[in-house]
C-alpha cells in the first residue's frame, strides 16, 4: 500500500470550513433569498436539499426540519462544539443554531425564550424537542447539582413518552398529548429546574384504537419487559391477546424493543425521583385500566320490565378490586346503577348493557388521563427549581400540528383550533419582531399586508357566538341533546360567517354542494378547508363520568386512586356540572398564549417527507400539503415584505471586501464606512439597500445573489493570483534549495574523494611495511633454527658419548644384582594374581556372613586378615546406610540395651529378637483410659502394665507404668487414676538381678517430694526395654547417666525402713513364674526358676 504526503493545496482544501450560510450552498439555505418565490420553487428547493441530506432550511430565524427517518451524523458532540457561540447565519442551517441563539439570548441578554415546535404526526416534533434539550444540556454549566438537574429534565421525556405516546399509522412514536416545558435557569445560564404542562391527552385511545395503531406504549412495555413475579403481583399475563383494550394487528412494532424500553422507563422514574411505592402504585393503576377492558356485561330483565346489566365473569372484577383495594360489591353496583341527585332528592336508575359499557370505558379513560396528569404533577415536584431567586425561562412547546384526515372529529377540531391560535401568535410576534428590528436599526417601517386569522379564531372561541360556546350551551341545556341539534344550532348562528360552510345552513350557495354531507360542517382554516363530522362532538365534550364510579374510586384503599378522584368524597359533593372538555382546553390554550406572548419566540416547523416512514423518499404532494397548512409561504412573504436580507457591517465587509480595491485586503476605518465605500464602488442602486445603525439591509434577493456571483468570480481571480504567486514562490524556493543542496553535495563529495584517496595510500603503505617486516622475521627465524639445530646436535653427541662411558663402567656390576631383581618381580606377580582371585571370590554383603576365601600364600597372612576386616566394616556401613531414621532409632536402643545388659542379665538374650514397641497400651484409642489421657499432656514414650510388689506381704498389684519425657507415672489399671508421679531428675538408680526374672527397683532421691513412700519394686515382662528407655530418656533430659545396678541382692527403701531383696534359685512348682515372699521385716526373697 502506497502512502502519499499531502501538498499544501490539498491540506488547505481539507481544512476548508463553512464560514457562512451562503458558502457551498445546496439550493438556498434561507427561503427568504429564494427567487422566484412560489410554491413550486419552494418545494423544489426543499427536495434538492433533502436529497443531499440537508434536512434543515431557514425562513429568516425560523427552522424548517424535514424528518429523514434515519440517523444522520450531524448531532455529534463535535457538531455541538461547532455551533456553540456562533452567529445564527454563520454556519449551514441546523437546529443547533436556533438552540444556541435562544440559549445565548436568554443567558446574555436576559430575555425569556420559547421554542415552538409544530408539525403533523410523524414529522419529528418529539425528536426535535429532545435535540433542543440535549443541546442546551451540553452547552450549559457543569457540576454535580447542575448535572443532576439536567439528567432529571432529560429523563422526564422517557416517562412521558411511555404514558403519552403511541404507535399510529403515521408515526411509531406519536405524541398523543401536547407538552410545554418551561426550563428555568439562574443568572449564569445553569439549569435550576423546570415545569411541564400537558394539553388534551387523547384518552379515547385507551379504549379504542384505529386499525393499524396501538394503545399507549406503557401497556405493551409492562407485558413485554416486566418479570414474571412482577406480572403476578399485578395479576397480568404476558399474552397481548388476553386484553380487549390492546389491538392485536399492530401489537409488535419493527425496530421497537418494548422490554428494553420498560427497563429504561423504570430507570428514568428512579432518576426523576419516584419512590418505589409510587412506581408500584402507578403500575397497579395501569394494570387496573388494562383489566377493565376485560369486564363484559349481559342483560337481565327485572320485575318492572326494565333491562339491567350484569357482569358475566366476576373474576376480572375481583382481581381489579384486589389491585385497587375497592370493595367488590361497591364497584359492581356502580357498573349496574346510576344515582342522580337534585337538591335533596336522590334517584337511582339501572344501567342497560350499552350504558354499562359506556360507564366502563369512561372509567378507564378517566382513570388513565388522571394518572397521566398526576405523573406530570409528580415530575414537576421533582424537577421544579428549589431556590426562590429570580429565574430566566426557556419554554419548549411540542404540540400536535394541523390535522386534516378523511374523518375529522372533535379531537381534530380542538387540535386545529390550537394551531389557529399558534398561527395567530406566530404572525403577530413575527411582524412585531420585524418592526422592532426596523425601529432599532432606524429603518422606516412600512405596513405589511397579510391574512389575519383572528376571524377564524373568533368563529371558534367567541364567548357568545363561537362554536365552542354553542357546543357548551347545547351540552348544558335540558331536554334531548344530540349531535344533530348541535349542528342545527351552528347553522342558525354561524350561517352568515364567511369561513363556515354547511348544507343545512340558510346560505343558498352550499345547498347543492355534494362534497359536503348533511351531518358535517366545514371551516376554512388558514391552512385550508377542513370538514368535521359532528358525530360524537357532544359526548366527547361532556366527558361524563357517573358519580357512582367516582365515589367507588374514592372509597379505594389505594392511596393513588383515592387521590385521583377527590370529587368522590361524599363530604365534598358538588352538584355543579364539571367543566366541559372544550372549555377546559380553551382555557389552557388562553393560558399558553398569554405565556408565549411574554417570551421571545423561536420556531421549528417540522415536515414529514412521506407516509411510509422510509428514508430517501420525498412525496411532493404530501410535503406541498404541509407547506400550505403550516403557512410557510406566508411566513416568507411576511419576512420579505420589507428587506429580504440583513447582516451586520463587520461580517458583510469581511465577506465582500475583495470586490473593492479600497477595502482589499484591509480596511482601516469603521466597518459601516467600508460597506458604504464598497456599495458605491459596485454602483448598486440606492433603492436596493438601506443602512441601519449596525446592519446593512438588502431589499431584493437578486441584489444579494449578484454580490455572491461577483464574490465568486473575484475569489476565482484571487485564487488564480494566489496560485501564481504561490507557484513562483515555490519554484524560487525549490531553486534556492537545489542550489544549496548542490553546494553541500559537492563539498561532501570532495571530502569523500580525498578520504578514499588517503585510505588507499594508507593501505598501500601498510602492505609494503608488512612485506618488509615479514622478510626480516623470516630471515631471523632461519638463523635461530640453524643455531638451535647446532645446539641439539652437540647435546645428542655428548649424551651418546656419556652413555657409552657409563655402560662400560656398569657392565661389571650387573650380574651381582640379578637375583634380587628377579625376586621382587616374582612377588609382584604373585600379589597381582592374589588380588585378581580375591575379586572373583568375594562373599555376600550380609554383615552376618562369616565366609572368607582361604589364604593362598603364607607370606600374605597379615594382609589377608586386614582385608577381611576392612571388607566387613565396609559392608556394615553399606547395610547401615539402608536404614530409615525410625530403624536407626530402634537399633540404637537395641545397641544401648546390649551395652547395658549383654553378659550381665540372663534375661537379655531373649529380648534381642523382640522389637521395642513402647506403647503396649493404646491409651489414645481406648475410651477406658480417657481420664488418664486427659491427665497426661506429654508424649508417652512407654505405656505398660507392671506389678507393684507390696513390702508387707510380697504380693503384686497391677499398675500402669507410664514414661514421658519428664516424668515416671504409676496409675491404677482399673480407674486410670494417677497414684504416683516422679520427675526423672528424682530417679537415682535402677536395680535388678542377673537372673532370668523381670523384677527391678526404681530408687528415688532422698528428700525429694516423690520419695515420701519410698522406692518402687516392680515386675514387668519387658524389663530390658523399660530399663533401656528409662536410661536413654533420663540421659536426654538430665544429661546424666542413670546408674543400672545388676546384683542378686540389693536394698530397697520402703518409707523409713530399708529392706533387702534377695534372689535365689527356686523350684518349678509355679512353673516359670518367679515368686516373692516376705521372710522378715528386713528381707524379701524372690525365687527364680
Amino acid at each position: 500500500m502506497k502512502w502519499r504526503i499531502l501538498t499544501s493545496e490539498e491540506k488547505m482544501a481539507k481544512m476548508e470550513v463553512k464560514t457562512s450560510l451562503l458558502d457551498n450552498m445546496i439550493g438556498v439555505g434561507d427561503m427568504v433569498l429564494l427567487e422566484p418565490l412560489n410554491e413550486d420553487s419552494f418545494l423544489n428547493n426543499l427536495k434538492k436539499r433533502f436529497d443531499h441530506n440537508e434536512v434543515y432550511t431557514y425562513i429568516g430565524s425560523v427552522v424548517i426540519s424535514i424528518n429523514p427517518y434515519r440517523s444522520l451524523p450531524i448531532y455529534t458532540p463535535e457538531k455541538v462544539e461547532e455551533y456553540r457561540n456562533r452567529n445564527f447565519y454563520e454556519l449551514s442551517p441546523h437546529i443547533f443554531a436556533l438552540s444556541d441563539e435562544a440559549y445565548r439570548s436568554l443567558r446574555d441578554q436576559d430575555k425569556d425564550q420559547c421554542i415552538l415546535i409544530t408539525g403533523e404526526s410523524g414529522a419529528g416534533k418529539t425528536e426535535a424537542s429532545k435535540l433542543v434539550m440535549s443541546y442546551v444540556a451540553a452547552v450549559c454549566g457543569k457540576g454535580a447539582e447542575v448535572n443532576q438537574v439536567k439528567e432529571q429534565l432529560l429523563q422526564s421525556n422517557p416517562v412521558l413518552e411511555a404514558f403519552g405516546n403511541a404507535k399510529t399509522v403515521r408515526n411509531d412514536n406519536s405524541s398523543r398529548f401536547g407538552k410545554y416545558m418551561d426550563i428555568e435557569f439562574d443568572f449564569k445560564g445553569d439549569p435550576l429546574g423546570g415545569v411541564i404542562s400537558n394539553y388534551l391527552l387523547e384518552k379515547s385511545r385507551v379504549v379504542k384504537q384505529p386499525r393499524g395503531e396501538r394503545n399507549f406504549h406503557i401497556f405493551y412495555q409492562i407485558l413485554s419487559g416486566a418479570s414474571e413475579d412482577f406480572l403476578c403481583k399485578l395479576k397480568l399475563e404476558r399474552d397481548f391477546s388476553r386484553y380487549n383494550y390492546l389491538g392485536l394487528d399492530s401489537a409488535k412494532v419493527n425496530g421497537v424493543d418494548d422490554a428494553a424500553n420498560f427497563r429504561t422507563v423504570r430507570n428514568a422514574m428512579q432518576i426523576v425521583g419516584f419512590m418505589d411505592h409510587e412506581t408500584q402504585s402507578v403500575f397497579e393503576v395501569v394494570a387496573a385500566v388494562l383489566k377493565l377492558g376485560n369486564i363484559e356485561f349481559k342483560p337481565e330483565s327485572r320485575v318492572n320490565g326494565l333491562d339491567e346489566s350484569k357482569i358475566k365473569d366476576k373474576n376480572e372484577l375481583k382481581e381489579i378490586c384486589e389491585l385497587t383495594g375497592i370493595d367488590q360489591s361497591v364497584l359492581e353496583r356502580a357498573f349496574s346503577f346510576r344515582t342522580v341527585e337534585a337538591k335533596q332528592e336522590k334517584v337511582s336508575t339501572t344501567l342497560n348493557v350499552a350504558q354499562a359499557y359506556y360507564a366502563r370505558d369512561a372509567l378507564a379513560k378517566n382513570l388513565y388521563s388522571r394518572l397521566f396528569s398526576w405523573l406530570v404533577t409528580r415530575i414537576n415536584e421533582s424537577i421544579k427549581a428549589q431556590t426562590k431567586v429570580r429565574k430566566k425561562v426557556m419554554g419548549v412547546l411540542d404540540i400536535y400540528g394541523f390535522e386534516i384526515f378523511e374523518d375529522n372529529s372533535f379531537e381534530q377540531f380542538i387540535i386545529n383550533y390550537c394551531n389557529e391560535k399558534l398561527q395567530q401568535i406566530f404572525i403577530e410576534l413575527t411582524l412585531k419582531e420585524e418592526q422592532e428590528e426596523y425601529i432599532r436599526e432606524g429603518i422606516e417601517w412600512t405596513h405589511i399586508e397579510y391574512f389575519n386569522n383572528a376571524i377564524i379564531c373568533d368563529l371558534i372561541e367567541n364567548n357568545q357566538t363561537g362554536i365552542l360556546a354553542m357546543l357548551d350551551e347545547e351540552c348544558l341545556r335540558p331536554g334531548t341533546v344530540t349531535d344533530d341539534t348541535f349542528l342545527e344550532k351552528l347553522n342558525q348562528v354561524c350561517a352568515t360567517h364567511q369561513h363556515f360552510e354547511s348544507r343545512m345552513s340558510k346560505c343558498s350557495r352550499f345547498l347543492n354542494d355534494t362534497s359536503l354531507p348533511h351531518s358535517c360542517f366545514r371551516i376554512q382554516h388558514y391552512a385550508g378547508k377542513v370538514m368535521y363530522q359532528v358525530e360524537g362532538f357532544v359526548d366527547k365534550n361532556n366527558d361524563l363520568l357517573y358519580r357512582d364510579l367516582s365515589q367507588a374510586m374514592w372509597k379505594a384503599n389505594h392511596s393513588l386512586i383515592k387521590a385521583l378522584f377527590p370529587e368522590g368524597n361524599p363530604a365534598k359533593i358538588n352538584l355543579k356540572r364539571p367543566p366541559t372538555a372544550g372549555s377546559q382546553f380553551k382555557a389552557s390554550v388562553a393560558t399558553l398564549m398569554k405565556n408565549l406572548q411574554t417570551k421571545n419566540p423561536n420556531y421549528i416547523r417540522c415536515i414529514k417527507p412521506n407516509d411510509k416512514k422510509a428514508a430517501h423518499i420525498f412525496n411532493d404532494a404530501l410535503v406541498c400539503h404541509q407547506i400550505r397548512y403550516l403557512g410557510l409561504l406566508e411566513n416568507v412573504r411576511v419576512r420579505r415584505a420589507g428587506y429580504a436580507f440583513r447582516q451586520a457591517y463587520e461580517p458583510c465587509l469581511e465577506r465582500y471586501k475583495m470586490l473593492c480595491k479600497q477595502t482589499w485586503p484591509h480596511w482601516r476605518g469603521p466597518a459601516r464606512a467600508g460597506v458604504e465605500v464598497l456599495f458605491n464602488e459596485l454602483e448598486i442602486p440606492e433603492e436596493e439597500f438601506s443602512f441601519g445603525r449596525s446592519k446593512i439591509f438588502i431589499r431584493n434577493p437578486r441584489t444579494l445573489f449578484k454580490l455572491e456571483d461577483l464574490r465568486k468570480q473575484r475569489l476565482e481571480d484571487l485564487a488564480t493570483l494566489i496560485e501564481k504567486i504561490y507557484r513562483g514562490w515555490k519554484c524560487r524556493t525549490r531553486f534556492l534549495l537545489m542550489k544549496k543542496s548542490q553546494i553541500v553535495i559537492a563539498s561532501w563529495y570532495r571530502r569523500y574523494a580525498q578520504q578514499k584517496k588517503y585510505q588507499k595510500i594508507k593501505s598501500s603503505a601498510i602492505i609494503v611495511q608488512s612485506y618488509i617486516r615479514g622478510w626480516k622475521a623470516r630471515k631471523l627465524l632461519r638463523e635461530l633454527k640453524h643455531q638451535k639445530r647446532c645446539n641439539e646436535a652437540a647435546t645428542i653427541i655428548a649424551a651418546y658419548w656419556h652413555g657409552t662411558q657409563v655402560r662400560r663402567e656398569y657392565r661389571k656390576f650387573f650380574r651381582a644384582n640379578a637375583g634380587r631383581k628377579i625376586y621382587e618381580f616374582t612377588l609382584q606377580r604373585l600379589m597381582q594374581k592374589y588380588f585378581l582371585e580375591m575379586k572373583n571370590k568375594m562373599p555376600s554383603l550380609s554383615p552376618i556372613d562369616k565366609n572368607w576365601p582361604a589364604r593362598p600364600y603364607l607370606f600374605l597372612d597379615s594382609t589377608h586378615k586386614e582385608l577381611k576386616r576392612i571388607f566387613h566394616l565396609w559392608r556394615c556401613k553399606k547395610y547401615r546406610d539402608q536404614f530409615t531414621d525410625q530403624q536407626k532409632l530402634i537399633y540404637e536402643e537395641k545397641l544401648e540395651a546390649s551395652e547395658l545388659f549383654k553378659d550381665k542379665k540372663a534375661l537379655y538374650p531373649a529380648s534381642v529378637g523382640q522389637p521395642f514397641q513402647g506403647a503396649y497400651l493404646e491409651i489414645s484409642k481406648n475410651p477406658k483410659y480417657k481420664k488418664l489421657k486427659d491427665a497426661v499432656d506429654e508424649k508417652i514414650i512407654i505405656a505398660e502394665v507392671v506389678n507393684k510388689i507390696n513390702r508387707a506381704n510380697g504380693k503384686a498389684t497391677s499398675r500402669i507404668f507410664l514414661l514421658t519425657k519428664n516424668n515416671v507415672l504409676l496409675a491404677d489399671q482399673k480407674s486410670g487414676n494417677i497414684k504416683s508421679e516422679v520427675p526423672l531428675g528424682d530417679v537415682t538408680k535402677v536395680s535388678m538381678s542377673s537372673q532370668n526374672d523381670g523384677f527391678f527397683a526404681v530408687h528415688l532421691k532422698e528428700g525429694s517430694g516423690a520419695a515420701g513412700k519410698g522406692d518402687f519394686l516392680l515386675s514387668s515382662d519387658h524389663l530390658i526395654e523399660m530399663a533401656t528407655k528409662l536410661y536413654r530418656t533420663t540421659l536426654s533430659q538430665t544429661k546424666q547417666k542413670l546408674n543400672i545396678e545388676i546384683s542378686d541382692e540389693f536394698l530397697v527403701q520402703f518409707r523409713q525402713d530399708k529392706v533387702c531383696v534377695k534372689f535365689i534359685q527356686g523350684s518349678q512348682k509355679n512353673g516359670n513364674i518367679p515368686t516373692c515372699k516376705r521372710k522378715n521385716n528386713r528381707l524379701l526373697e524372690v525365687a527364680v526358676p
